[in-house]
């Protein structure tokens, strides 16, 4: 299907941005405070919060930025000769080591801001126990969206209008990209962030009156940029942005007819998740359309590719249950 070359590209831009956004953080958080850092920046603690080890204040963004590009150097060669099952792990590390190292980058800053000597740097307990809870969250969140990304989809042989015998088991799936969507919304996580490194490392005062607006539109950005239809004999389910939450989900016997139609962003009032005089359409691409004509309620459209298909099973579907 093309839809999963979207979907490919989708992800090699996101991973790309948060290759950069991660290096570009770790190299410009220290330097941007290097004139209020001592000569030499304490790096380690030992059991009682003490520090008892440093570098030099150049080494601070090199030695995280060299094991960051090791990192993803080690991956982006392990994922050529990976199968596809193996890859969201590659996913959930990035994010994972991308967390941690930004957010112990950060906690050294701070601990060491303004101190004559790395030996009188604050401690940095809490603030380690939050980056690895969040570390740990990121990346249990990128193997959930990894694994998704790679669930199987086996659809049924035919053409247009698809002979399906009576209980037979199968899927049709098909997924939807705006990469634009998908830029804007990591323009405006990436200043989110930006503000919350940068606030998390002493360097300003936390504003977060413009850090949790900017946070809210790339999620919600986020989640209309990408879209996953699936027909199963229980019926359509439609799941939007990465995480493939949230779901609309109706059920066989809800569903009167499904067609595919033409529509344009002109059409529909623009991209995302929109409503108009046509019912509820999400619109990432301009082109065909997946339309499902419930039985009580406004009609409701996606942007997807196959739709086609999608449209004949759940009128084979609806058939079926008809004449049961």
């Amino acid at each position: 299907m093309s839809s999963g070359g979207n979907r490919n590209r989708g992800a090699r831009w996101s991973a790309a941005a948060w290759v950069t956004g991660v290096l570009a953080a770790l190299v410009a958080l220290p330097l941007s405070a290097a004139g209020r850092l001592p000569q030499r920046v304490a790096t380690h603690w030992g059991d009682g919060g003490q520090p008892d080890g440093s570098l030099p204040r150049w080494a601070v963004p090199l030695f995280p930025a060299l094991i960051w590009a090791v990192l993803v150097l080690v991956l982006a060669l392990l994922t050529r000769r990976t199968t596809p099952p193996a890859r969201p792990w590659f996913g959930a590390t990035l994010l994972f080591t991308g967390v941690l190292l930004t957010g112990a980058q950060a906690a050294i800053v701070h601990a060491n801001l303004d101190r004559a000597d790395w030996a009188e740097a604050d401690g940095v307990g809490a603030a380690v126990a939050l980056t690895v809870g969040a570390a740990l969250l990121a990346g249990l969140l990128g193997l959930l969206v990894g694994r998704r990304g790679t669930t199987a989809a086996a659809a049924p042989a035919g053409g247009p209008v698809l002979d399906v015998p009576v209980g037979e088991r199968f899927v049709w799936l098909s997924w939807t990209t705006n990469p634009w969507l998908q830029l804007t919304a990591a323009v405006f996580g990436l200043a989110a962030a930006a503000g919350a490194i940068a606030a998390a490392g002493g360097l300003i005062d936390a504003p977060w009156a413009a850090i949790a607006p900017l946070a809210l539109v790339a999620a919600a950005v986020l989640g209309c940029s990408s879209v996953q239809a699936r027909v199963t004999p229980e019926g359509l389910e439609v799941a939007f942005g990465p995480a493939g939450w949230p779901v609309r989900r109706w059920p066989v016997q809800d569903i009167e007819s499904a067609r595919v139609e033409q529509r344009t962003p002109a059409q529909v009032g623009g991209w995302g998740y929109r409503l108009s005089g046509l019912g509820t359409t999400v619109m990432l691409r301009r082109g065909e359309c997946l339309v499902v004509h419930p039985r009580t309620g406004a009609e409701f459209a996606v942007s997807v590719d196959d739709a086609e298909r999608g449209a004949a099973l759940l009128n084979t579907l609806a058939a079926q249950r008809a004449d049961g």
